[in-house]
């Protein structure tokens, strides 16, 4: 009731005006030096595990799932109405973490296919007329799934030229840096005068 007394002035800022809120990505790291490779804070260890597992990934190491089929909709004409081809299947998320590199497991969670009810990942197809190729689409989005936690999260491995580089870059980073104090020391030593 009082409000429409006080100035405009005391009253919109704390409705109006809200600062926004900074959020930092947990899955992203976060570099402190200016000058350093972009995997450097990784666990070295942890990324050539990741590594070596993308470059000999079979898929028939994924699990399989759980395959549930049920009617689908839309295309297809009476066919997809009187059968049962749209295949749904949930892939335990424990299953996965056995045959994905522990670098990864963080990220599976977080995926927009997962299902926290059932704790897994869950994939429906429905395009197709027969449900051997809706189950192998669903075997696909888990792969593509899978493929690009990998690619987001695992940076690709820094060249020894690059390393070098960054080596350089912070070598002189570290002169320049010296000689500014060095500078600004002789500087204020000037200003006192001389020492008697």
């Amino acid at each position: 009731m009082l409000l429409w007394h006080l100035p405009k002035k005391t009253v919109l800022p704390a409705i109006a005006y809200r600062q926004p809120r900074l959020s930092l990505s947990l899955s992203q790291p976060v570099r402190f030096k200016r000058y350093e490779a972009y995997d450097a804070q990784l666990d070295q260890d942890a990324l050539a595990e990741a590594r070596a597992w993308y470059n000999s990934f079979d898929a028939s190491q994924l699990p399989k799932g759980n395959t549930t089929y049920a009617r689908s909709s839309g295309p297809g004409g009476q066919h997809v109405n009187k059968t049962e081809t749209k295949a749904v299947t949930v892939y335990p998320v424990k299953d996965l973490l056995a045959v994905l590199p522990k670098y990864l497991h963080s990220a599976v969670r977080s995926s927009k296919y997962y299902t926290a009810g059932n704790d897994s990942l869950t994939f429906s197809a429905q395009t197709h007329r027969a449900k051997s190729a809706n189950l192998d689409e669903n075997k696909r989005k888990l792969i593509d799934e899978v493929m690009g936690i990998y690619r987001e999260l695992t940076p690709a491995e820094t060249s020894s030229e690059k390393k070098k580089k960054h080596q350089e870059f912070e070598k002189r980073f570290h002169e320049t840096r010296v000689q500014d104090k060095k500078f600004n020391s002789a500087k204020k030593q000037s200003r006192r005068g001389p020492s008697e």
